[in-house]
């Protein structure tokens, strides 16, 4: 259903034109004051307000995460070089961790369709989830991140 409302332009001290909104239009096309709006001429003497919004996409950042892993593993005399042996076939018990940062490796944009699509290869046990609940669970959101 199509809501018309009649608003009358005022003149502001500079001349400008101010168009006193209802606050109902406001909470309905959820603005606030520095938004942009942008106003379609209905070729009717009336026009149609809606909120500019950014067109968005989705960035798929790869990353590598390296740590400093540290094993004291005890070896005979003669032999010092099986302590190696010993950790590579993960058969000893960490000693110490130091996290050394992490390296982004690549990045691209996706579509939904695409990025959708990923998380079902990367993530099968949630391919029967519905997408909804991916992106809120794993997608980041714009509005998520602090600024």
């Amino acid at each position: 259903m199509i809501k018309r409302y009649i608003a009358t332009v005022e003149e502001g001290e500079n001349g400008e034109g101010i168009l006193p909104l209802p606050d109902e239009v406001i909470l309905e096309l959820g603005v606030k004051e520095g938004d942009e709006l942008i106003w379609i001429d209905n070729k009717d003497g009336s026009y149609t307000l809606t909120k500019k919004t950014e067109e968005k996409t989705w960035v798929l950042v790869e990353t590598v995460q390296m740590f400093r892993h540290r094993y004291m593993v005890e070896a005979p005399v003669q032999n010092a070089e099986y302590a190696l042996d010993t950790v590579v076939m993960n058969q000893a018990k960490e000693f110490s961790q130091l996290y050394l940062g992490e390296t982004i490796t690549s990045h691209r944009v996706l579509s939904e369709e695409a990025a959708l699509e990923l998380c079902d290869v990367d993530n099968e046990y949630i391919k029967s989830w519905p997408n909804e609940k991916k992106l809120a669970i794993l997608f980041t959101h714009e509005n998520e991140v602090s600024k």
